[in-house]
């Protein structure tokens, strides 16, 4: 039994793209608020810099006749900024001469930006944090050092007040975001992690058997793509499996019919009064059922070898032509007792490339074909000739011909055309062809009524092969 992931693929998901979001926010607040802070204190202190030096301008050209005091609070009224005119005391003391705030002395007398504008000469600012942020910018009254300074001051409320509120929307934003990307990384996860599943489980369904039940994921992405090669692994596998049943099927009657037989000859043997010319026929017919068992059993071999791509092949050049006239000398009798004619036709030698006794059990498999469904009067004829792209062996006969429907299916495996006059196992044919393309060759039909040919052709042996044994080749 499988055990349950400790976090499952969702939320691990569901955290990731949380964290990157949330770190993707971190980022976007690091850069956005203090920089948009130190901005708009910066436009501020920029705006007061410029308002300083055209008061100063304006409070330099007054007549001496014009009470300072009165302009200083006429123009803080006027700009809504708070306006000091302080004169040096010595070392970091200085005194309120007219303020338009009413200041208490401690609270600017030591102030670092007036300070620096009375020591310098020149026009200085900042932000000064006094009980509250404050802008403030001093411009030195004649231009020289030592001299009285013009402060202007102005509360930063405003737009500390309105960085805090980008900062508290970021905040708000970030934190739904936050919530967002991890429900939707959870569900995203979820319905990839329910179509895994979904082939997990069909996964089992092959392990356990259950190859009718089909795979389907209709997304076009990489998990349909898995689905899709996952139904056509089933597919393969439920004809492999449909095979194997109808192989053991078909094995297994194969097996049964001759046993039967045989038991029953074994238990009419057992009869003391026979007669001894009945008795021998039916030894005879025993004998037959044995070598249908030797035959079926060496055709069975020869698959379970070819499957298992343990069929070793000894490559070679060799006499086709030959191999031909060997084989009609062994069904020349048998095709005699059928009534049939049976001629090799071959001019000369003819050197193919492959191995010898599997090139002859093609042929045995081709010409018993042709003698065992085809009738008595009719004659087979076994050609063989070279072609420029290799050598051919044609097995031709005048019989009736072969149906396009059994055509399609001769080489499949326990498949027997009907209209024989005898039937055999069904695997003679299946084997020759997988021989023949372990040979590197090739086997096809061709068949009408009073004409039916089997060509096999396998490679020619060139001159530089020609009585070189080849290194034995493994069945692929």
């Amino acid at each position: 039994m499988k055990k349950p992931p400790l976090i499952s693929l969702s939320v691990k998901v569901g955290l990731v793209l949380f964290a990157v979001v949330a770190g993707a926010l971190a980022i976007v607040y690091v850069a956005v608020v203090p920089q948009l802070e130190s901005r708009l204190v910066d436009a501020k202190i920029a705006e007061i810099e410029r308002s300083a030096q055209e008061i100063a301008t304006e409070l330099s050209g007054i007549a001496n006749g014009f009470a300072p005091a009165d302009f200083i609070r006429r123009k803080g009224e006027e700009t809504n900024l708070t306006l000091v005119v302080l004169a040096p005391l010595g070392g970091n003391e200085m005194q309120i001469l007219v303020d338009s705030r009413q200041f208490e002395s401690g609270e600017v007398s030591a102030d670092p930006v007036a300070l620096e504008a009375m020591r310098t000469g020149r026009l200085a600012s900042g932000r000064i944090d006094r009980e509250g942020a404050f802008a403030e910018a001093a411009y030195p009254l004649d231009n020289e050092p030592g001299e009285n300074v013009l402060l202007v001051v102005t509360p930063l409320n405003d737009v500390l007040a309105n960085v805090r509120l980008v900062r508290r929307s970021l905040l708000i934003a970030g934190a739904a975001s936050l919530v967002i990307s991890w429900f939707a990384g959870y569900l995203l996860a979820w319905n990839f992690t329910r179509r895994i599943r979904r082939l997990e489980s069909a996964a089992e369904r092959l392990a356990e058997g259950d190859f009718e039940t089909p795979v389907v994921d209709r997304s076009r992405d990489e998990v349909g793509q898995l689905a899709e090669a996952f139904d056509d692994m089933r597919s393969r596998l439920a004809v492999l499996d449909r095979a194997r049943q109808e192989f053991i099927a078909n094995a297994s009657h194969e097996l049964r019919t001759p046993l039967f037989s045989l038991g029953g000859f074994v238990e009419l043997l057992g009869d003391e009064d026979m007669d001894p010319e009945v008795r021998r026929d039916f030894l005879a017919e025993m004998d037959g059922q044995i070598d249908r068992l030797t035959r079926l059993a060496t055709d069975l071999l020869d698959l379970s070898r070819l499957d298992a791509g343990q069929l070793e092949v000894e490559i070679a050049p060799f006499d086709l032509a030959a191999t031909a006239r060997v084989v009609g000398e062994e069904f020349r009798a048998v095709a005699e007792a059928a009534g049939q004619e049976l001629r090799v036709e071959a001019d000369g030698p003819v050197e193919a490339v492959g191995d010898e006794l599997r090139a002859q059990q093609i042929v045995r498999a081709l010409v018993e074909n042709a003698i065992r469904h085809t009738p008595a009067g009719t004659s087979v004829a076994v050609d063989v000739f070279a072609e420029p792209d290799g050598v051919v062996l044609e097995v031709r006969d005048d019989g009736p011909g072969i149906p396009d429907e059994d055509q399609r299916h001769l080489f499949q495996r326990f498949y027997r055309a009907a209209g024989g006059k005898a039937s055999g196992s069904g695997l003679g044919l299946a084997i020759a062809s997988e021989l023949a393309t372990r040979l590197e060759g090739s086997i096809a039909v061709v068949s009408r009524p009073g004409d039916t040919v089997f060509t096999l052709k396998l490679p020619a042996a060139g001159p530089e092969r020609a009585g070189e044994p080849l290194v034995a080749d493994v069945a692929r």
